[in-house]
């Protein structure tokens, strides 16, 4: 039964039918087929999924990152990165992994960085002697780390999903995030010299002074959020409400490049977005549980066992796997398919199932970035008018320095797991 709707939902997708579409059909059609089961069974259980105050919290980090999306925090951001680091070899390239990491800390997804930096970041580059593939395959990879560093939506989503600590996940993203971020100043900075990219600007104090006080009401966003979450003060969805009311009053009445006027606007794009997402988890819990009914999870979990109790070779395929998946499926289904099935595996063979979700969802997130079904791919394709094939092309270097940083993980797991004791998380 599990078989027969893992193909029916890769016919579909193949075909051009939605993902969510494509997976409420295949369930729809295997409950039919294969069990005796109501249907109504099944749409409880869809619904009941729905019904949780910690799922509040995606709807209220979407709407707080297309606030600051709208609010003309980017321009902000990047004005600061630039007078930070822009006098460094390489200097633009380090503003553009530096800004994405910063709005990272302020959107939580890896589209909206895209949206909001990337037509900034690649024109300056561009008219500062970066080549326009450069620029590009630089913007388009940094954009990854809006779905690792909290408040990674992903990072919510996968958590809820497995039924971990939200605050653990969301706090666990912090080092690999940050880990990447510099690996990717490292690959800027050996590109930028041995090619001559860039041109240098002058470091100066007075302008870096006032760049980080116009930034400093946006950057407070994610130092807050943290404070919180690690303080125990407030939960990660009163995190989001937080977040939510502080955006709107620096976009609003502290930057004033948000009217009123334009609400109505972004929670439109809110709901849209946030009804992609939910309608998504709806048929994915439904397909997890026809897995379970069907027995897959344990199927899957002595599956994996038999091949080895090692728990690094495990990481290892499922690390494979997830690459494949990310390449092919939208990472929020990925995530809410994927989880109940390999979470038993994980546990068997006794890898931590913090360290997995948050591995899980970087793996994935690398997923965004690459052909053929890339978000992130298209938009920057998008905004900078190069063909896919192109901008895949001069991505690939990219591609395989984040494989490695991500191997960099498996073999060292304390990485992510060893901060959050010191936090009791």
């Amino acid at each position: 039964m599990s078989i027969f709707l893992l193909g029916l939902f890769f016919i579909l997708i193949l075909l051009g039918i939605p993902i969510a579409s494509s997976l409420g059909i295949s369930v729809v059609a295997a409950v039919l087929f294969f069990t005796e089961v109501p249907l109504s069974v099944v749409i409880q259980s869809m619904f009941s999924s729905m019904n949780s105050f910690i799922m509040v919290a995606v709807p209220l980090f979407i709407l707080a990152g297309i606030i600051m999306e709208e609010g003309g925090v980017a321009e902000k951001i990047f004005d600061f990165a630039r007078s930070l680091v822009g006098w460094m070899k390489g200097g633009l390239g380090h503003v553009n992994v530096l800004a994405s990491l910063l709005f990272a800390g302020m959107a939580g997804s890896s589209v909206a960085d895209v949206a909001s930096t990337g037509r900034i970041l690649v024109w300056a580059m561009t008219k500062n002697k970066y080549p326009l593939e450069y620029s590009a395959a630089l913007t388009l990879i940094t954009s990854m780390l809006a779905s690792i560093i909290p408040p990674s939506i992903l990072m919510v989503v996968a958590a809820s999903t497995a039924e971990v600590s939200i605050s653990a996940a969301l706090v666990g993203g912090l080092v690999p995030g940050l880990f990447i971020a510099i690996v990717f100043m490292i690959m800027n900075y050996y590109y930028s010299k041995k090619y001559g990219y860039g041109v240098r600007q002058k470091f100066d104090w007075k302008v870096l002074g006032k760049e980080f006080i116009n930034a400093f009401p946006a950057m407070l966003a994610p130092v807050i959020l943290l404070a919180g979450i690690l303080s125990g003060y407030f939960t990660p969805t009163e995190a989001a409400a937080i977040c939510v009311l502080y955006t709107l009053i620096v976009s609003v009445f502290i930057y004033r490049k948000l009217s009123l006027k334009r609400l109505p606007n972004i929670l439109f794009r809110t709901a849209n977005t946030t009804g992609t997402i939910l309608f998504i988890a709806v048929t994915a819990k439904a397909a997890s549980w026809v897995f379970e009914y069907d027995g897959l999870p344990t199927r899957v979990a002595n599956f994996i066992s038999g091949i080895s109790t090692n728990s690094l070779v495990i990481m290892l395929l499922i690390f494979v796997f997830l690459i494949v998946v990310g390449m092919f499926m939208d990472a929020t289904a990925a995530i809410f398919i994927l989880v109940p099935i390999l979470m038993p595996a994980v546990l068997t063979v006794g890898i931590d199932p913090v360290f997995f979700v948050i591995f899980m969802v970087v793996t994935l997130s690398f997923g965004l970035v690459t052909p053929p079904i890339g978000v992130c791919l298209y938009a920057t394709s998008n905004i900078t008018g190069l063909s896919l094939e192109r901008l895949s092309k001069a991505t690939l270097p990219w591609f395989v320095i984040t494989i490695v940083a991500l191997l960099f993980f498996i073999f060292f797991p304390e990485l992510i797991t060893v901060p959050l004791t010191w936090f009791d998380l």
